[in-house]
């Protein structure tokens, strides 16, 4: 059990309360009865409860005045200004008790939101899906943020107490349950987790603890400060706390650009440090990614076996838009950066991993986006082509499916599901799903209207075009429309079958080689059209990769493609409209 700084500590016979409260003059833990709480020089208040036990109900009250739950609370089962429950993370029993994790290059990724995957919308219910994961080919089952948010529905990307998985999918045991049911399954478990703010309902922190944040405003709200050694280690100790306690096998870092007081060295830097020594520790591979619009090459290392201070990869934004540009014609928004000559971006992404390393962006007006990524292998970059973001982020919360040639998605997949990089999909891309996953949350009075109308502002146009049918990010039916319309068990849709077929070919073909892969080299003929990519996989054998990505025929006028044909079988001397085909070895 992870026992940082914050956060009750339950023992046999009592529990030490804990909260760093420095703005607050006094400090009482309120269960059955009251109980004083003693405050020490830094701020911190301590009481050792003899009655306290696993289920108890407490909260903290502040200054005689105000109640607020444990900012560390394990559990809020009455939302997040109700109390919180005492939990013994040491009681569950663990059945896949020799699970030491996967290594970073068997990762293949479905990201899915709790809520809206079954129509339970509970950890428990996503046990009964696991084995459909397992027969697709998939590796790494995601979760997005479980910090337990206001209302009954949100993304999770507002949850305010960060140690609380959400009440509304079930219980700690519920959730120790599924990740325990995924690791006798051979299935690693990520969760997205989010260390640049605080959700807008339910934060108590700046009434007893403003230190937790500076004058620097994000988009969500005053910017968290991490030169302050307690918040430091608050988020330290959040991390911990969900692979130490929950065995989660990693966590995706959301949005790290927005940290704006990282504090020195950085908090990443820390928290990557600290992983590393419970991977040490523990024999377990652990795996840590970023989200990170600013492309910062330096902070990836996807080849040490310990993290000491960087991370496995970055979710590679590049790939995904320079993608939908050619798939939609899109050009708005951040899409503008790829408009020209989007093929030649993809060849970079597929040679280099990101398009933008340092060259001016037009959507940030011509600032330098980007570092060079020098000599990081593919493992360094998770490509994808749907994800929560780029779906939910969009007005009507539509998917590709909704607008791009299916043949064109399928091109697309088969490229990127059998390229060396780390693959995800979104829940649902597996089988072509058409649910949409519009963005929803559950503020009342002030709160949701400000978003209402954030959101009418940030989509005015869509607004104009699509009306009444823009959904209404606060309304129950909004979250309803994004639950996941399973296919029917008795049907095999064909687009599953397609992408077990890659997948599986990624398994038996490349996953034994993949360790140590490295780029090489991606070409363009045909104005663009043809694309010729070759990588060196880990023990040295090529794997090549020839596709028409437009739609129209093209003439194959290179050079017979060299080894053996693992899909598409080999290439015509007229190569149909988003065809594509792989081969491995032979130079």
């Amino acid at each position: 059990m992870n026992e940082g700084r914050f956060g009750p500590i339950l023992t046999p016979e009592s529990a030490i309360f804990r909260l760093w409260a420095p703005a607050a003059r006094e400090v009482a833990v309120i269960s059955d009865r009251t109980h004083k709480m003693a405050k020490d020089d830094n701020g911190w208040f301590t009481a050792e409860v003899a009655s306290a036990h696993a289920g108890m109900l407490y909260h903290f009250r502040i200054d005689d005045e105000l109640d607020v739950p444990d900012p560390a609370s394990a559990f809020q089962p009455a939302d997040v200004s109700g109390p919180s429950e005492l939990v013994d993370h040491d009681r569950f029993q663990w059945k896949a008790t020799g699970w030491r994790g996967r290594p970073w290059h068997d990762a293949i990724i479905l990201e899915c939101h709790v809520g809206t995957f079954t129509p339970e919308g509970t950890y428990r219910a996503i046990i009964d899906k696991l084995d459909h994961l397992v027969s697709t080919g998939i590796t790494a089952l995601e979760l997005m943020p479980l910090g337990d948010f206001a209302g009954t529905r949100n993304w999770g990307y507002d949850g305010v107490l960060w140690y609380a998985p959400d009440h509304v999918y079930g219980t700690p045991d519920d959730l120790k349950e599924l990740i325990d049911q995924a690791h006798l399954r051979g299935l690693m478990v990520f969760l997205d987790v989010v260390y640049n703010h605080f959700g807008p309902e339910g934060n108590y922190l700046g009434h007893y603890a403003p230190q937790f944040f500076c004058d620097v405003q994000t988009p969500w709200g005053a910017a968290i400060d991490y030169r302050v050694p307690e918040v430091r280690a608050f988020t330290i100790d959040n991390a911990l706390h969900w692979l130490d306690n929950y065995r989660f096998d990693g966590l995706r870092l959301d949005a790290v650009h927005a940290i704006v007081q990282p504090g020195e060295p950085s908090i990443l830097t820390d928290i990557s440090r600290a992983v590393g020594i419970l991977a040490q520790q523990t024999g377990r591979h652990i795996h840590l990614v970023l989200e990170n619009d600013d492309n910062r090459a330096h902070l990836l290392d996807p080849t040490s076996a310990i993290p000491a201070g960087r991370y496995r990869a970055q979710w590679n934004d590049d790939y995904h838009h320079v993608w939908h540009v050619i798939l939609t014609q899109e050009t708005q928004g951040y899409y503008r950066d790829y408009a020209r000559h989007p093929r030649r971006l993809l060849a970079r992404t597929l040679r280099a991993g990101f398009a933008y390393q340092g060259e001016p962006s037009a959507h940030r007006g011509g600032q330098a986006r980007g570092e060079s990524v020098g000599s990081l292998p593919p493992a360094a970059f998770v490509n994808f082509l749907q994800n929560h973001d780029q779906i939910g982020n969009r007005a009507l919360g539509d998917r590709l499916e909704w607008t791009a040639d299916a043949r064109a998605i399928e091109a697309a997949l088969a490229i990127t599901l059998l390229a060396p990089m780390p693959p995800l999909m979104f829940m649902g891309e597996e089988w072509g799903a058409t649910t949409p996953f519009p963005f929803f949350c559950d503020f009342k009075g002030d709160l949701a209207d400000a978003v209402r109308a954030g959101r009418r502002r940030e989509f005015a146009g869509a607004y104009e075009t699509f009306g009444d049918d823009v959904p209404d990010p606060l309304a129950l039916s909004t979250f309803k429309s994004a639950v996941l319309a399973w296919p029917d068990k008795n049907r095999n849709p064909p687009r599953l079958a397609f992408i077990r077929n890659l997948l599986r070919i990624r398994s038996t073909e490349l996953m034994p080689h993949l360790a140590g892969s490295a780029f090489a080299t991606a070409d363009l003929r045909q104005d663009d059209r043809l694309l010729i990519t070759r990588w060196t996989l880990g023990d040295g054998t090529p794997l090549h990769l020839r596709a028409n990505i437009s739609d129209q025929a093209v003439s194959n006028d290179a050079p017979a493609m060299p080894g053996r044909p693992i899909w598409g079988g080999l290439p015509p001397t007229r190569m149909p409209a988003w065809s594509v085909f792989w081969s491995i070895g032979a130079a």
